[in-house]
């Protein structure tokens, strides 16, 4: 679905990423890990389309993203950003409609299918109530759902989301991170998502890709890269295992000061 060749990402003088060869396939979910500064966003922008690489390549469906007109390019991925800025009064239901003007063609307006899906999207993360509030008077936890509402309306087989549970409660990070799951286990659609919460990467994602953010890289099955040692290694903190109920839970170890 997507893959990357010799990839080079550089910020000022640092080396981010450096020769990264990798690839998602369909119906897989992976797992962006490193710490602040890594280049996870920055790698993320970059297989979306929306930053240039310093070297190397980047290809959709085997086809060089360079090669991808726009409006193709748009029903083949959907991009969630870490944050937006709502400048304008407009409604949850037309935000969620914006996505979906890659199948437009020649229209201007919106049609039917164009407004089930939006509010099919909606239901989803639980928010088709507020589909005629401004988008400002939203919460922060409320807006997320509603962008990912966006993403899913935009009804791509490649999903890349940037934090996808910020500003989300408890119970909303995990009910989003199983359709997430569902998304590539039923619909086989591709997921590649960046996240801080160890278990819920752990949870749903069959692989990971692991940045130290000094041009190293590790990529591969989840059982092999979510190793505490290694998860240690690239997040700067010591990481404690257990097992319980069948499932790992990874813990920062205390200092002992």
């Amino acid at each position: 679905m997507i893959s990357t060749r010799d990839l080079l990402l550089i910020a000022g003088k640092r080396t981010l990423v450096q020769g990264l060869d990798w690839s998602a396939q369909a119906g897989e979910c992976w797992s962006i890990i490193g710490r602040n500064g890594a280049g996870k966003s920055t790698l993320l922008r970059t297989l979306a389309g929306l930053h240039d690489a310093a070297g190397g390549a980047v290809a959709i469906g085997g086809r060089p993203l360079k090669d991808w007109p726009l409006e193709e390019l748009a029903r083949q991925r959907a991009f969630l950003a870490q944050s937006r800025h709502d400048a304008f009064a407009y409604t949850v239901i037309e935000s969620v409609l914006s996505a979906r003007h890659p199948y437009h063609a020649k229209r201007y307006w919106e049609g039917s299918d164009d407004h089930a899906i939006a509010l099919q999207s909606l239901a989803a993360m639980e928010v088709d109530d507020l589909a005629a509030r401004d988008v400002r008077t939203l919460s922060g936890g409320e807006r997320q759902r509603v962008a990912i509402a966006a993403l899913l309306a935009q009804r791509t087989p490649l999903l890349l989301l940037d934090e996808p549970t910020n500003a989300l409660d408890l119970a909303h990070q995990v009910s989003v991170m199983g359709l997430l799951a569902r998304l590539c286990r039923e619909q086989h659609k591709t997921v590649v998502m960046i996240g801080h919460d160890l278990n819920l990467a752990h949870r749903i994602s069959t692989h990971a890709l692991l940045l130290m953010g000094d041009g190293r890289w590790q990529a591969g099955a989840i059982d092999d890269t979510m190793q505490p040692a290694l998860l240690g290694d690239y997040l700067g903190h010591p990481i404690d295992m257990i097992e319980h109920g069948g499932r790992r839970i990874f813990i920062p170890k205390e200092d002992s000061a």
